[in-house]
């Protein structure tokens, strides 16, 4: 049985935990602040979701995703998570996380400033359009669903959205696309990591993120998309 560390435990990570248990996954989560404060959430997932440290969760999991936004000064589990696939789900949002000269210059992306948090192991971005929480303005009460839940349709169903996935690893892109198709989207390879800046808030497949767009819509609006460097 596969079994997930999710690094952080706000709505990012506790949405994700319950996607990932529907879907057949163990899930070790973890945040700051030390496993006890995660008793109630733990309760409210189930039998299939148990509560650790940041690096026990990383050490026991089979892949991660880090649900927290990146900060220079992170100190990650480098050695517990050592050849892993880790997912990263952070979005570079100025507003909230002050100036990286290094992307605003175009030099490098927020995602790959992680993989150098994490030399050891192999970064993905993925899981960083879709909405975590309900849709707003809610419309009906399908829209009280966070958008990983309401968005997610059977294979082959024609109106399956898509997702991006961007890694310098190959196999870490393939594993992200099944790990889609298993949540229920469809996928769009836009790697490396230099490159995933096309999939950032104010791009134009950024909005249409909401209500979701399909593979041939996504693949469409990242390549409109134009790098802005300050």
């Amino acid at each position: 049985m596969t079994t997930i560390a999710i690094l952080g435990a706000g709505q990012a990570g506790s949405v994700f935990a319950q996607v990932s248990i529907a879907a057949g996954y163990d899930i070790v989560i973890a945040n700051s602040r030390g496993p006890e404060t995660l008793k109630d959430l733990v309760n409210n997932l189930g039998p299939r979701a148990r509560a650790a440290s940041v690096s026990d969760a990383s050490a026991e999991a089979d892949f991660a995703i880090v649900a927290f936004r990146y900060t220079p000064n992170d100190i990650l589990p480098v050695r517990e998570l050592a050849g892993k696939i880790v997912i990263d789900n952070n979005n570079y949002m100025i507003w909230r996380d002050g100036n990286f000269p290094e992307v605003d210059s175009g030099l490098k992306t927020i995602h790959e400033l992680r993989q150098e948090q994490l030399p050891l192991s192999k970064v993905v971005k993925a899981f960083t359009h879709i909405q975590f929480h309900e849709r707003f303005p809610i419309r009906n009460s399908n829209d009280m669903l966070p958008a990983v839940v309401r968005l997610a349709r059977p294979a082959g169903a024609p109106d399956r959205k898509a997702l991006v996935v961007s890694s310098d690893y190959p196999e870490a892109v393939e594993f992200v696309i099944r790990f889609y198709d298993k949540l229920g989207f469809d996928a769009v390879d836009n790697s490396p990591l230099s490159e995933s800046w096309s999939s950032t808030p104010g791009t134009p497949m950024w909005s249409q993120s909401v209500d979701g767009q399909s593979r041939e819509e996504l693949a469409h609006n990242l390549e409109r998309a134009q790098r802005l460097i300050s």
